[in-house]
Formats: C-alpha cells, structure tokens, sequence
C-alpha cells in the first residue's frame, strides 16, 4: 500500500533497454491519464462497530471476511473486472510479458540431493508451472521420478516438501492444491514409484521425519469448520506417528493437544534415527526444545529448553552428544554441546560460540559449517565436530551462499551463491579440500559485466544506520528521474539477503534502480535487530523504510514521480502503513498478501502466532492505541490522493487471508481521491505465493511492470 500526490509528468527521454539508435516518439511519457479506469464496484457497507477499551471502531466491510459467500465472490468478479480492464489497455504490457517469457525460458536446476541408490535433483526446462523430480544412477541417464506438472491440468498442484526413509526405498510427499497450506501426503515405493495406499489429508506446516520404514511422525492442527476452511483460526498444532498400512484414524498422537497446548510443533529426527527432536512454540519467535531417545523403548520426551524466550534446535549428535544451535544468552546465535542424560542449559558448552555477525549452522560430510551475515551478506566458515577452525570457504563475491549441508558419509556437498547481479549457480564443493567448481550455471539472459551493486548506509528517523543495496545499469545519470522500485520486508526476524530475479531484469534494462534496504524487524543484525522492529517499536521499521525513500531522492536516484514501493505478507503491511503515512512522498504501490488489518490479523488461520511482533489490540489499551494508528486499512484517511496502487491477492491466501486486501481495497477506492488508479488484483486458485506456477507468476510480474511504468509516465523499450 502506497500514498502519493498527483504529479504533472513533463516529458523525458527513457534508456533504453539495448544500445539501439531509438526514435523520439519510443521514448517519450505516455501521459497516464491515457487510460480511463472504470468506476470502482460500489461495495455495500455494514454497520458493524467493534469496541476496543472504550474506542468504537467501524468496521463496514467486514463483510468481505466471508470469502465463501455468494456476495464476496461476486465483488472479486466485479473488481478484477476493473483490474484487467484497465491493465488491458496499456499498450506494452503484452510486449513485457512476452520479453519475460523469453528471460524465464531456460533450464533450472536445484542442488542434487541423495536418496539410497539414487541422486536426485529437481530441473525445470524454461517455462513449465512446476519443476520436475528427476533421479538417476551413477553413469545412467536421468528418469523422471515425480512430475507436479501432471498433477493438475492448470499447474497449480504443486509439490510441497518430499522426504524418503533412510534407507531411500520409500518416500512421502507433500501436494499443496491451489497454493493453499493445507496439504495431502501420498506415500510411494521409490523402485517403482507405486503407491503403498497410505493417503493422509488436513496436514499443515508440517514436515514429514520417517522412522526406520515403519511410518514417519507429521504435524496438524483440527480442520475448521465446512465454509471456513481457508480462513478458520487453527490454534493447536498436533505431532502424530503414522504407522504405514493403518488408516489416519489410528495415527497416535506424540505431542500436543489438550496437555501441551502449542500453536506450532515440528518434529524431525537426528541422522542416526537414535533421537526425535521436538520443536513447540506459540509464536513465530521463541520455541521449546525436547528429544525423545528412540533407542530406549517407551523412553519419555525430554524437556531441553522450556518457555518461548529463546530460539534453539539440535542439529546433529555424536553418540550421546548433542548439538545445540541456540540464541540463548547469544542473541547473534552460538553452538554447544551437552551430553544427552544431562541436556539442560548449565551443562552446556561452547562449540562455536557467538560473535559479532549473525551465524546460522549446518551440518555435512562430519564437519559444522557457520554461515555468517555481516551487513546481510554471507561468508561461511568450516569447522571439524570439536569446533576448530579449519578454513573459510571461498566465495565468488559479495552475496549470499546457503545449502551447506549434507549426509556424515558424503565427501562433497553442493551449495548456491547469488546476488542481486549475480544468477544462481550451483557449486560442488569438496570438504576435505575445500575446493570448489561450478557444477550448474544459470542460463538466464542476463550479462552481469552490465549492472552493478553497491551497498550503502542511511540513517533512519532516530539516527540509526540501516544498510541498503542498490542495483542498477552501469553508466545511469543521476538525475532523479529513474523508475525506482523499493522493497523491503522488515519483520519475524527474516534477513533480506542479495538474490537474483530474473523479474528485475524488465526494470533493470530499462534503465530502473532496485534497492532494498534492511530494516529493523529482520534478522540482519541478530535479535536485537528484530526486537527493534516489534510491537510498540513497530514504528521503526516504517521510518526506515520512508528514510530509505527520502535516501534515494537526496541522492538523485529517483523522485517522487519514479519511485514505487513493493512489498508482500508483511512486507504489504509494510507498504500499506507507509503509502498511508507518507502518500506524498510515492507514485506506485505494490502491497501485496498483506497484513493489513492489524486489528483482526489474529483472528484467522494461525495469525495469533505473530502476535510476538505485533501485539494484538486485546492485549491493553497503548497495544490498541498503538496499532489502530498505523494499521493500514485503519489508517486510510477521506479526500486524500494516494499513489497509484495495486493490491494483489488470492482466492487460497491461507496464510494472511485475502480479507486483509478486500477490505483495504474497497476502503481505498472509497476515500481516494485523485486521478490515480487504486486497483485490487486477484489470483484465482492461488495461495500466499509458494507452488504457484511460472504462467501466473509472469502474468503477476508483467502487470506489475506495466502497472509501475504507466504510472510514472514512461515507455517500455523493446
């Protein structure tokens, strides 16, 4: 969600995506009043009025939370009707879409994994919805072992998560219909890729850890009632055991329920299958450790670590010993160790221990490797099992590396570098050496020599340093006219790291700054960083964020007629808080998926599980106070021009349900005023964003861009 003036766009010439002698004419603004939007659907208002601590607060389309209902699914038809009447008339979005279709057509590869007797990878021949399965002997040719593309005849069945018994002969597999969090999960023999018969439905946030061939322990919570399905709160997670050949009926139940009443539960078990590790948290920041040792029948689940202050998990154990990666009393994470009779935190020891970056840890080849983020870019550092430094692994540049992992018996492991220039390649590397080659290189069009990337640091409201990268063609003149797009995230500790999109190449080629900037409520910086951004200190992030604008204007970067912001989940929070804070200072605005509602968020699926970084408005009358000011759809103001926008959603959001977006989008059109278009864009049989297919993501991404430069009054350049 964005905010900004109407502005009289004079005429500039654009750059040009190749080095072609161009007509005046092909570079030339195309006014965006060009276009005439039809009238918004007339959304039908309630009279529904909800007091929080004295404070009466409207809420007329709350309607629009039945996403099922007849008249719900009426108002989406009416309101992408005006969406794609009015995305239909800009002259170039085809051209966009068919120049993506050329940059996403080559082969995609992931990292091979092994499975028993077979190497497995997942490959994608340029443009197909979903990536394929692939597995193969050594000196054999590749045989399709799943292909979600045969799923469903539209694309949007999606393989969501596969895992294979130890011994690799049997695997169980995870479909997502429709992008939706609940999944089905289907168990097969892997020599010929025959079904057992075990079907298991209604499974959630789930990973699937086998024991031995016996059956495998998975997680759920109890399916919402028929019509609510999508949006229905699911509060207590369950871990089961299903014992293969028995129905889902008889799965046991492990942990949860009445007596550990717990919103989220993983479960995974360590290499040797000797411990199951339990994971249990009530929000998306704090967990419970305990173990169970198999190897002891009718053992009792251990608690390791009670209470939700810390985040931990056991990455491995050697015999009795235990590997514990934590954040207890190391808010930028360390690694010890404890002996398993006597896990509890005064007898642990440090393996690794924390230092002034962020480390993550893995585990491959019988050796640790830490993979630290200074600024939010990675450097990875190996060490034998008693924490010795052995070497820092060499990089090809500044970026992220991540995918160090691997079995104890493996004597090399593959790992990913990127950045925002640099595609993704895979790399083999050997762990007795050290050494590494490239094993796949992408095949995107893309010339990195090109473009460049560079890192720099603003002060935000409060005089805090925030980094931000910024990526754009070589040579650009600075002269606040280039079509800028700001995103950024900003919350649940999540670090925006340098990657590739093969999407920015559109903005890039057309002579367009990228940047991102790492706000407070990430990770980037360790715990601290994300306690920054949450709750009452929520603030911070938007400042940021408006800071990173005000940066790239004062630079002659962009200005307010070039520049657009995006951001999705709660990135759209971020976005929608923003556009309505500062609706001066943006031309465009992307929020997409997002958190927009910050009153009710917590009333739908898991959403009471971020209550962690955004208070709810139950929890005092400052936490109401706090939050009914800066929650987007609370925060829409009548008579006010706001940027041209672009809400995007979809129809199997079961994550930040798609009610967030309704209702903003309808309160937008209601109290905008201006010449700017405030459109609302629904993906049908779509979710949050994961499995979706290549079709609907290049149509999504062509939108976007032909959405962005219209608005700001420029060409698109073949």
């Amino acid at each position: 969600m964005k905010k900004l003036s109407i502005l009289i766009l004079s005429a500039i010439t654009f750059a040009a995506c190749n080095n072609e002698k161009k007509s005046t004419s092909d570079n030339m603004i195309a006014p965006a009043d060009t276009i005439k939007t039809l009238p918004y659907p007339k959304t039908a208002k309630g009279n529904v009025t909800d007091n929080y601590f004295g404070t009466n607060v409207a809420d007329p389309y709350r309607w629009l939370e039945n996403d099922t209902s007849e008249e719900t699914k009426a108002w989406v038809v009416a309101e992408n009707k005006v969406t794609q009447d009015y995305l239909s008339q800009i002259p170039y979005r085809d051209a966009i879409k068919k120049k993506l279709e050329v940059l996403w057509n080559y082969e995609k590869f992931s990292a091979p994994f092994k499975e028993g007797r077979y190497t497995y990878f997942y490959k994608n021949d340029g443009l197909q919805n979903q990536s394929v399965l692939y597995r193969q002997l050594e000196d054999s040719e590749p045989e399709i072992f799943l292909n979600p593309n045969e799923f469903s005849g539209d694309g949007t069945t999606s393989l969501a998560g596969i895992e294979f018994s130890k011994n690799g002969n049997l695997a169980a597999y995870q479909l997502s219909e429709g992008g939706s969090d609940w999944r089905k999960v289907i168990v097969i023999k892997t020599e010929d890729k025959t079904s057992v018969g075990d079907t298991l439905t209604d499974v959630k946030f789930s990973g699937l850890a086998w024991r031995g061939t016996e059956g495998f322990y998975y997680s759920s919570y109890d399916k919402p009632a028929e019509g609510s399905q999508l949006s229905g709160l699911t509060q207590y997670h369950k871990l089961y055991f299903h014992q293969l050949g028995t129905p889902q009926s008889q799965d046991k139940l492990i942990f949860g329920g009445n007596e550990n009443q717990r919103r989220y539960i993983g479960a995974y078990l360590t290499e040797d299958e000797r411990f199951l590790v339990i994971s249990a948290a009530n929000s998306t920041t704090g967990n419970e450790l305990y173990f169970k040792d198999l190897s002891k029948p009718n053992s009792a689940i251990v608690k390791v670590v009670g209470g939700f202050d810390t985040e931990q998990s056991i990455l491995t154990n050697k015999e009795n010993v235990l590997y514990i990666y934590t954040n207890y009393n190391a808010p930028n994470f360390r690694l010890v160790t404890v002996d398993a009779a006597n896990p509890s935190k005064e007898n642990w020891k440090d393996i690794i221990p924390e230092t002034e970056n962020v480390m993550t840890a893995s585990i491959g080849g019988g050796k640790i490797f830490a993979d630290y983020l200074k600024d939010a870019t990675s450097f990875v550092v190996q060490f034998d099992m008693s924490g010795k430094k052995e070497r820092e692994i060499a990089l090809p540049g500044i970026g992220t590396a991540s995918g160090f992992s691997a079995k104890k018996v493996e004597k090399e492991l593959y790992f990913s570098f990127t950045s925002y220039v640099y595609p993704s390649t895979i790399f083999k590397y050997n762990i007795e050496s050290g050494q590494s080659e490239i094993y796949k290189k992408s095949g995107v069009q893309f010339d990195p020599s090109n473009y460049e990337s560079k890192q720099v640091f603003y002060n935000s409201k409060d005089g805090t340093k925030i980094p931000m990268i910024i990526t754009y063609k070589k040579g650009i003149e600075l002269n606040g006219k280039n079509p800028t797009m700001l995103y950024a995230y900003g919350g649940f500790s999540i670090s925006l790291t340098p990657a590739f999109s093969t999407s920015n190449i559109i903005l890039l080629e057309q002579g367009g700054v990228y940047a991102v900037p790492n706000l407070r409520g990430g990770g980037e910086y360790g715990e601290k960083w994300h306690i920054a951004g949450t709750k009452k200190q929520k603030q911070n992030v938007f400042d940021d964020f408006i800071a990173a604008a005000q940066y790239l204007i004062d630079q002659k970067y962009t200005s307010t007629p070039y520049l657009a912001i995006s951001g999705g989940s709660n990135g759209g929070l971020l976005v929608g808080a923003t556009m309505t804070q500062r609706p001066e200072l943006f031309k465009v605005a992307f929020p997409a998926v997002g958190v927009l509602d910050m009153l009710r968020y917590n009333k739908f699926t898991a959403g009471a599980g971020w209550a962690y970084d955004y208070g709810t408005a139950e929890d005092s009358k400052e936490m109401f106070d706090y939050l009914y000011k800066y929650s987007p759809y609370s925060a829409l103001k009548q008579g006010t021009n706001y940027p041209a926008t672009m809400v995007t959603t979809a129809d199997h959001d079961d994550r930040v349900v798609p009610a967030h977006s309704f209702k903003f989008a309808a309160r937008l059109q209601e109290y905008h005023e201006g010449n700017n278009p405030v459109l609302i864009r629904i993906e049908s049989n779509a979710g949050h964003g994961a499995g979706k297919p290549t079709s609907k993501i290049i149509e999504e991404q062509a939108d976007k861009w032909a959405f962005m430069f219209h608005n700001m009054g420029l060409s698109y350049v073949k």
